[in-house]
């Protein structure tokens, strides 16, 4: 008996971790979200990179990454990594909180508290230079929608992750 084969056989049985669940949830959540304020942009700029650009306004500034509506990796790559590495950290958020066996409400109760909560950090926390910039290129109307689409969309990722973990074994 090969002791190496039964540590892998071990590692690979185990649920995933709150991390690699994050990861999971949190990609499907920053997809969402782009894929959510690309549309809005499209509708109020007739650029759906426009407020994936603004995001970059963290490094690059609000007048430069404000005027931006083609797709660039300077701007465009930058403000989907951004956006996608916050995905990732309110999933992260998200899946301590619910934990590995949630229910169903507590799933959906927990996404709607975590957007809600990403919300009032982004806005009324953080320093301007550090919010998603959306409003710079968007109505801000529109913000409420880019939330719903983060609260359903690790709402969906976190009913998902244990089909997904099952499937892996």
């Amino acid at each position: 008996m090969d002791i190496h084969s039964e540590t892998t056989t071990f590692a690979s049985t185990r649920a995933p971790t709150v991390f690699v669940r994050s990861l999971f949830s949190g990609t499907i959540a920053g997809l969402a979200v782009t894929a959510t304020a690309a549309a809005f942009g499209r509708r109020a700029n007739r650029s759906g990179a426009a407020p994936i650009n603004a995001t970059s306004h963290v490094i690059w500034g609000d007048h430069a990454a404000g005027a931006q509506d083609g797709v660039s990796a300077r701007f465009t790559g930058l403000g989907f990594a951004i956006n996608h590495a916050s995905a990732i950290f309110w999933a992260l958020i998200f899946e301590r909180v619910i934990g590995r066996n949630a229910s169903p409400s507590r799933i959906l109760a927990s996404a709607a508290a975590v957007a809600a909560t990403a919300y009032v950090v982004d806005y009324h926390v953080v320093p301007k230079r550090l919010t998603p910039g959306w409003e710079l290129r968007l109505p801000r109307r529109s913000l409420t929608g880019i939330y719903a689409a983060l609260a359903l969309s690790l709402a969906v990722a976190g009913l998902l992750n244990p089909i997904v973990a099952a499937a892996a074994m």
